[in-house]
């Protein structure tokens, strides 16, 4: 027997649905409506959290990445979900060297420890950092720690998390000067 293309071992947390069928249009929007559903993965003192969704549904060479998942930023007030890019964040952190270089090196200095391993919570903790403006730092450091774990899931034999910490130091660099 050929083995099967797309075929997966991989435990998965199921909840039950049932739709019956119905005509197209009917049925399409009872599809919709089903609830997304991820994990849990960080609060954030202002109410929102990372959360992240698996499978991602990366696709790389044609073949999907089994191991992806995406990350998001959560309202639970409005019930919206960010999927936060490398873009708006790095663009986040230049809009906040504009405004005050010295603290957005250190926000870069805190994402430099949590790529490094370490967790933002306790990088948080003795940690004081004035935001310049936008988004606040407890995010991009929570952020973050998920971001890069997915790189590194995405790209195990590669450069993962460095790939998009690269332009950040080189952000700081000419913060510093």
């Amino acid at each position: 027997m050929k083995p099967k293309k797309n075929l997966y071992n991989h435990s998965i947390d199921l909840a039950s649905l049932k739709i019956i069928n119905m005509p197209r249009e009917e049925f399409r929007q009872s599809l919709e409506k089903i609830p997304y559903r991820g994990y849990e993965v960080e609060q954030l003192t202002d109410g929102r959290k990372i959360v992240i969704t698996k499978p991602g549904g990366k696709i790389t060479y044609g073949l999907v990445k089994k191991e992806d998942f995406m990350v998001f930023v959560y309202n639970p007030t409005n019930f919206s979900l960010w999927l936060i890019s490398h873009k708006q964040i790095y663009n986040d952190l230049v809009e906040k060297g504009q405004g005050n270089p010295e603290e957005t090196i250190k926000i870069i200095d805190a994402l430099e420890r949590v790529h490094g391993g370490e967790e933002p919570d306790e990088i948080l903790k003795y940690l004081t950092i004035n935001n310049p403006c936008g988004e606040e730092p407890e995010l991009l450091l929570k952020v973050y720690k998920w971001i890069w774990g997915q790189e590194d899931c995405n790209y195990p034999n590669q450069k993962g998390r460095d790939m998009s910490m690269e332009p950040i130091l080189e952000l700081r660099e000419s913060l510093r000067i």
